[in-house]
């Protein structure tokens, strides 16, 4: 990827050629665990390689949290002041915005110095589309089907293991090959390549289709329905998340919880024994990376968008 370089000034880099002046760089982010600005840019900046991949060609709505993860963050879609000149943009549509916009300046994170700007505004969470834009900036088909697993207590990680591993055998007879990340919150996602070639409406439809099945074949655990009653002691197949609107907390991002914790990639015998299961925090997350990315099937094979099969519609 690229380099970080510090010039004479403390809170003045160079990365990859662009001037950032970075700021408050000992501010205490996360109270709980210490966790600073500065070793949050350290840990973005480690993990570029792996993350920015999962970044690339899709608008980021980014969650800051300027005073730190114990105080109240808010979502910021739209470029603020002051973004450099040089970050990629596109400006899309966004019908029914609640601040009665018809269009929002996305960022594009495509490269590091973007992904330091981006930081050095307290934005932890990154959240991303299933779908990417094109050259020219038309919006295509999603790439990407998500299965988002979301607990409600007292069932925990341990729950959505069961669900996710019962969803891959179901996914599997319709040639889908999905990927586990915990969620650096309460739960999981798993993702499965689809062939960029169908709808957001005909994805959605199939993960709708597909969470009321799991929630025949296993109604003691699965429930499909968003109302919050009838989510204790279950886990929620969220299927909204591949509404064309919705975005996804992207892999490797950081998520402002009390410890800094991450959406990280799993391996699915790491599932096989769920009450091992936990959240991974920065460090381990860099380290297991260190070996590549067991994401890499997601992403577009060169030019060819979409890596995988078309859902049964």
């Amino acid at each position: 990827m690229g380099t970080v370089e510090r010039t004479a000034q403390d809170q003045a880099v160079v990365v990859d050629g662009r001037r950032l002046k970075l700021s408050n760089l000992d501010k205490v982010l996360y109270p709980a665990a210490g966790t600073t600005k500065g070793e949050v840019l350290h840990y973005v900046t480690a993990i570029a390689d792996v993350l920015l991949p999962h970044l690339k060609d899709r608008p980021v709505t980014r969650k800051r949290w300027p005073d730190g993860v114990a105080a109240q963050p808010f979502f910021e879609k739209n470029l603020p002041r002051g973004t450099p000149d040089w970050l990629r943009r596109i400006t899309l549509p966004v019908p029914g915005s609640t601040k009665d916009r018809e269009t929002i300046n996305f960022p594009l994170l495509d490269d590091l110095p973007g992904l330091v700007w981006s930081t050095n505004l307290a934005a932890l969470e990154l959240h991303v589309p299933q779908w990417r834009v094109g050259p020219r900036g038309g919006v295509r088909d999603p790439d990407r089907l998500v299965v988002d697993l979301d607990p409600g207590a007292p069932a925990a990680l341990a729950e959505c293991a069961e669900v996710a591993l019962a969803v891959r055998e179901r996914l599997a007879e319709d040639g889908l090959d999905c990927l586990p990340v915990t969620s650096g919150g309460k739960g999981l996602q798993l993702y499965a390549a689809v062939s960029g070639r169908q709808d957001a409406d005909t994805i959605r439809e199939y993960a709708l289709g597909l969470a009321e099945e799991m929630e025949r074949r296993m109604p003691r655990l699965v429930v499909s329905k968003m109302t919050k009653t009838l989510r204790r002691g279950k886990v929620l197949l969220d299927w909204s998340q591949n509404n064309a609107a919705k975005t996804t907390i992207c892999p490797y991002s950081p998520r402002g919880r009390e410890r800094p914790t991450v959406a990280a990639p799993r391996d699915w015998a790491e599932l096989e024994e769920p009450g091992k299961l936990r959240q991974l925090e920065f460090g381990e997350v860099v380290e297991r990376a260190q070996d590549g990315d067991p994401l890499a099937d997601l992403l577009p094979a060169g030019n060819r968008y979409g890596r995988g099969p078309r859902v049964p519609a």
